[in-house]
């Protein structure tokens, strides 16, 4: 009995500090679709969450609205290696922690890599997340957030997306109107960073790029050879017994963060593994109170005793 009314409770709660709703991204017809009615997407519930997904087709996002928004909105890119999407540790539990700091946070369900619906495959996913950010700035009085806050936050392969768009917000990715694509700042988590063989993720790199992509191609898509002194200031978190995603990705990054002079800060941890979301034991469950030490910093929240 206690442990049911101990549910309903966070239920409850979890209302009161949200409201939530899912809209397609695309509000007119998606760029360099290919029409494919065998395709189909591929999703996993548990009890009524959804908690993976794989061959989006149609990308939405889902918006957390705040019970007292602050002003500031993030864009939220789950990983999975563009193979799936890791909706519900990655995304939904994300944007409920951010609504708790008055945050907008939005969960991009975006495309993943295929040839089967994209005519180029490798821009798709950054052709979402593009978008993402100029919905969010088209809507943002509807949303009662500050134009001039809009972040991302991404992780692993949803990092590299986030990173993507960081470095290559004005890549022609498709046609669109004159509202910006860059965010204002980033939040990168165990992100796949490089193409580089010698530390890049090959599952990402190989959905992303093809088994035999072009030397042009792996040096666009290598973030840390994008940066420049535009590229929004970033937070970033690794851990140093990260098997899946090497910690060099974030390494590379933050350096090429400094060397352009942007602001930028790595926190680095000494376990927690890969893909382990708001934080598992060890070091790296603290990464989302250092997180918001840092967005509190920057003015992007207030203090909650204000």
């Amino acid at each position: 009995m206690k442990k049911t009314i101990g549910v309903l409770l966070m239920i409850l709660i979890s209302v009161a500090m949200h409201s939530q709703t899912t809209v397609a991204l695309w509000e007119k017809d998606i760029p360099d679709a290919i029409n494919n009615p065998n395709y189909q997407e591929q999703s996993v519930f548990d009890n009524g969450i959804l908690v993976k997904t794989q061959k989006v087709v149609k990308p939405t996002l889902t918006i957390y609205k705040p019970k007292k928004p602050n002003g500031t909105a993030i864009v939220i890119c789950p990983g999975g290696g563009y193979r799936h999407l890791a909706m519900n540790k990655e995304g939904f539990k994300v944007a409920e922690w951010l609504s708790t700091l008055g945050v907008t946070a939005i969960v991009l369900k975006y495309r993943l890599p295929s040839d089967s619906i994209m005519k180029n495959k490798s821009v798709g996913p950054l052709q979402d997340a593009q978008e993402a950010m100029r919905y969010v700035r088209r809507h943002a009085a509807a949303l009662n957030i500050d134009p001039s806050k809009v972040g991302v936050l991404g992780f692993s392969a949803g990092g590299h997306l986030a990173a993507t768009l960081s470095t290559q917000y004005d890549l022609g990715a498709y046609k669109h109107d004159n509202t910006s694509a860059k965010p204002d700042f980033s939040i990168l988590i165990y992100p796949v960073i490089s193409m580089d063989d010698s530390i890049t993720h090959q599952g990402s790199k190989m959905n992303l790029l093809g088994e035999s992509p072009s030397f042009e191609c792996m040096q666009q898509f290598s973030n840390e050879l994008q940066v420049d002194e535009h590229t929004p200031m970033t937070f970033i978190v690794h851990a140093t017994d990260d098997k899946s995603v090497p910690i060099e990705n974030s390494l590379r990054y933050y350096m090429a963060l400094k060397k352009h002079q942007v602001l930028a800060e790595l926190h680095i941890y000494e376990k927690g593994g890969h893909g382990f979301g708001l934080g598992r034991k060890y070091t790296s469950q603290l990464w989302t109170f250092t997180c918001e030490m840092w967005l509190l910093s920057h003015s992007f929240i207030a203090s909650k005793s204000n």
